[in-house]
């Protein structure tokens, strides 16, 4: 390009949210939204547009903050989805969460923003501190939902915030709303697959949830404790500590030599 060229002047706001509208309802099928239902999303304003459809559209729109704004604004919710992928976090005010988590109103847009980019800002623990006091389903399951992708993406994040994460965990497994717990369950399990030391608070905490007199309490206790206890999460932890065999390998392996040395005697 000619330096004395200057670069295409972008389409007005409005303009640009009627083309991204006419593109989500071109890639609409009746099957993604008959999925809806099925998946237990409750949307009014749904086009029917699939996850990997909408991602697939945010890569050619890239990050563009005004536009996410806009986007949420028409209250449809591919649009609400398309905005996790096109605002820019650190453009994200403490305010535009509060009152974009205010108008969540299914789990799907709820992970969605916060496995895309609420986990990204950097007010998100303080958000976490509040939403999980908070009474709505949907807010309070924000809280649990982000606790659970920082723990899953933020590998510089220190411990001790995620002490402080199962000490709220374990205020709020009474909860017995179907998308609280199950936020909670997701929290306590991500906290303890980041290493041997959360792994072992977290298996400690869901025994103790486990044992409770109240059947939510117990339903996310045995919930976390089956896959925390696992062989597979076993497996990975210790490899992160260094260690070549779970306890449970090791005893197997313990328990299989006599029967090697017999077999080896016996011929």
């Amino acid at each position: 390009m000619n330096r004395t060229e200057k670069s295409p002047k972008p389409a007005p706001i409005e303009k640009q949210v009627q083309t991204t509208l006419a593109a989500l309802q071109a890639l609409g099928t009746k099957r993604d939204l008959e999925n809806l239902a099925r998946f237990g999303i409750t949307a009014t304003d749904a086009l029917g547009v699939s996850m990997a459809k909408i991602q697939k559209l945010a890569k050619t729109l890239g990050r563009n903050h005004e536009l996410a704004i806009a986007l949420w604004d028409t209250g449809c919710y591919e649009a609400r989805l398309l905005t996790a992928y096109v605002a820019e976090p650190t453009r994200v005010t403490p305010t535009q969460m509060d009152r974009w988590c205010k108008d969540f109103d299914n789990w799907a847009v709820c992970d969605t923003l916060c496995f895309h980019l609420f986990d990204r800002v950097p007010h998100a623990w303080d958000k976490i501190r509040k939403y999980c006091n908070q009474r709505p389903e949907f807010v309070k399951r924000t809280a649990f939902a982000l606790m659970a992708s920082i723990a899953g993406h933020d590998k510089l994040a220190g411990d001790e915030l995620f002490l402080e994460g199962l000490t709220l965990i374990e205020r709020a497994a009474s909860d017995e709303r179907n998308f609280v717990k199950k936020a909670v369950s997701w929290a306590l399990r991500r906290i303890g697959r980041r290493n041997r030391k959360l792994h072992r608070a977290c298996v400690e905490l869901s025994a103790r949830l486990a044992a409770s007199t109240d059947a939510t309490e117990r339903w996310i206790g045995r919930d976390a404790h089956r896959e925390l206890t696992s062989a597979p999460v076993e497996r990975a932890i210790f490899a992160k500590s260094g260690r070549e065999k779970t306890p449970t390998a090791t005893k197997r392996a313990a328990k299989g030599a006599p029967k090697k040395k017999a077999a080896a005697r016996a011929s």
